[in-house]
């Protein structure tokens, strides 16, 4: 039984895309690294040359991992770092990850045009043209997984990132969306939504006396969130697994939304 329950989350041999590796300190390096853990091979996707140290952290320790250079706000080169994607994985996707995004913070009654085109373009836009391109190829094999990154900003109000609170309020009604078409051709739909990380984009937070001690006494949990906790978010979700579970967003937030 022990043996039947490893195998469940086993990803050898499965193939995944993962958006918005920019880093070896973001989130998207544990999501990518946890399904490479799990025996997947992988394609890293980011608009920043930076994406290939990530690659080759992965490849010293022995993952199958590659890497394409794209701006995913760029409609034809996310068509064509999805297609180079395809042909890196040998013709077929069992997973994709959305994790590429960015944040805008000003006043609402300041924020320009452009900025709110460039943030709903990469944050929502793209989380769509890439989960139809991938359904497209999963549905050839009835069979496969999307994972969409949501936020704590999903559930609530966010102040002065008027953009990023709309576009991840709607990947959480997408991922039920995509759900309600796809679960029936065997694509499983859902996305993860985290909390406060201990991350380098974090760390002035971490850094500042006030707002650290304000976030802490948020979290039930009474600290920041590991960013190793997102590998297995990942695995899961992209695994048998999960296989009955679709259009949730999982918050990993050491309890954040419960107080």
């Amino acid at each position: 039984m022990r043996t039947e329950m490893i195998q469940k989350f086993d990803l050898t041999g499965r193939k995944a895309i993962v958006t918005g590796v920019g880093s070896l300190e973001g989130i998207g390096r544990y999501l990518a690294e946890g399904l490479c853990e799990a025996g997947a091979q992988v394609v890293l996707i980011n608009r920043s040359e930076r994406m290939y140290k990530v690659r080759d952290f992965f490849r010293e320790r022995g993952f199958s991992a590659d890497g394409v250079v794209a701006d995913l706000t760029n409609r034809s080169q996310l068509d064509d770092a999805f297609h180079r994607s395809m042909e890196l994985l040998g013709g077929r996707l069992d997973i994709l990850v959305n994790c590429a995004g960015m944040q805008k913070r000003m006043d609402s009654v300041d924020f320009s045009r452009e900025d709110w085109d460039a943030v709903i373009a990469l944050n929502l836009n793209a989380v769509f043209f890439l989960s139809q391109l991938a359904a497209r190829e999963m549905e050839k094999q009835h069979k496969g997984k999307i994972i969409n990154i949501a936020s704590m900003l999903s559930y609530l109000g966010g102040y002065r990132v008027p953009a990023y609170t709309a576009a991840k309020t709607a990947v959480m009604g997408l991922t039920r969306a995509l759900t309600n078409e796809w679960i029936t051709k065997g694509i499983n739909v859902n996305a993860i939504a985290p909390g406060y990380i201990a991350t380098d984009m974090n760390q002035p937070l971490m850094d500042d006396p006030v707002r650290n001690q304000e976030i802490l006494a948020r979290i039930p949990a009474g600290e920041w969130g590991d960013p190793e906790a997102f590998k297995a978010a990942a695995v899961f979700l992209a695994s048998e697994a999960s296989d009955y579970i679709s259009g949730v967003t999982l918050p990993v937030d050491g309890g954040f939304l419960c107080r």
